[in-house]
């Protein structure tokens, strides 16, 4: 006879919470923001724009680093938004929620007020396949900056990043996997998802999917270049020398090793 399990934990499972566990570390992200600023200019930041903000986790870690920080978290999923403002926004105090506010608008629209900082950040622009929309997002982000403000994003690549393949890495209380499920190589499209199996062996299946374009660093700087922004630079993450393994420390580079895997940020100066 078989017996039916109930309430097995992919079935209490919230898939967003798992994401920001699993896929997020909005610490080191802002760490590197700050730090990243202060070496550029001569003056504190105060408005941060999140693009691409999903439940506005990160835009939550900027307001809570200093009461004079402000963000503005845009998105276009509603069903996100609200999930951060349930989860995320709630734990804030009032002075910090105060300071952060969440837009439901495309992101090609520029804000209503120019930000220090715009982030795009976990490879969201990449879903602009073609080169004309990522050059007129790059555009438009620019025109949201002050004179001075700076554009930060994210980047992955490495001979791995277009094969079809499943990797797995331990969370506390589930297995995260991420697969790599197809790719073109003619227009460097592919399918991504993101899965996340628990001790029971319950698991929910495609959590997230990502039809998206692999785009390459050197498409990318001149897309920035092209949109008129006066340095873009890349910062590559150094290798920790007992581990082989990053090590987390991410310093402008023009030359980076050909890994099976990387992830790197961009710094564009408006």
């Amino acid at each position: 006879m078989i017996r039916l399990r109930k309430n097995r934990l992919a079935e209490q499972a919230d898939r967003h919470y798992l994401y920001q566990e699993s896929v997020q570390d909005t610490e080191a992200e802002i760490d590197f923001v700050e730090q990243t600023w202060a070496e550029l200019r001569d003056r504190p930041a105060e408005l941060l724009r999140e693009d691409f903000c999903g439940t506005a986790n990160t835009a939550c870690e900027w307001v809570r680093r200093d009461p004079m920080h402000l963000a503005i978290g845009v998105d276009q999923d509603e069903e996100v938004l609200e999930w951060g403002r349930l989860n995320n926004l709630v734990q804030l105090d009032e002075d910090q929620l105060s300071r952060i506010s969440l837009l439901r608008e495309d992101v090609m629209h520029t804000g209503p007020e120019p930000a220090d900082i715009i982030l795009a950040m976990n490879f969201s622009y990449y879903l602009f396949r073609s080169r004309r929309d990522l050059l007129r997002y790059f555009s438009n982000a620019r025109l949201g900056l002050v004179d001075d403000g700076i554009l930060f994003l994210d980047a992955y690549g490495g001979y791995d990043a277009p094969r079809d393949i499943e990797e797995e890495r331990e969370c506390e209380g589930f297995t995260y996997i991420w697969e790599q499920a197809s790719f073109n190589p003619i227009d460097s499209s592919m399918t991504c998802h993101i899965h996340f199996r628990f001790p029971d062996r319950s698991r929910i299946d495609r959590a997230f999917s990502y039809d998206w374009r692999l785009w390459t660093l050197p498409e990318i700087r001149e897309l920035l270049d092209e949109a008129g922004f006066s340095d873009v630079t890349v910062y590559w993450e150094g290798t920790d020398v007992e581990s082989n393994e990053g090590n987390g420390i991410f310093e402008p580079a023009e030359i980076g090793d050909a890994d099976p895997g990387w992830v790197c940020y961009i710094v564009a100066q408006r």
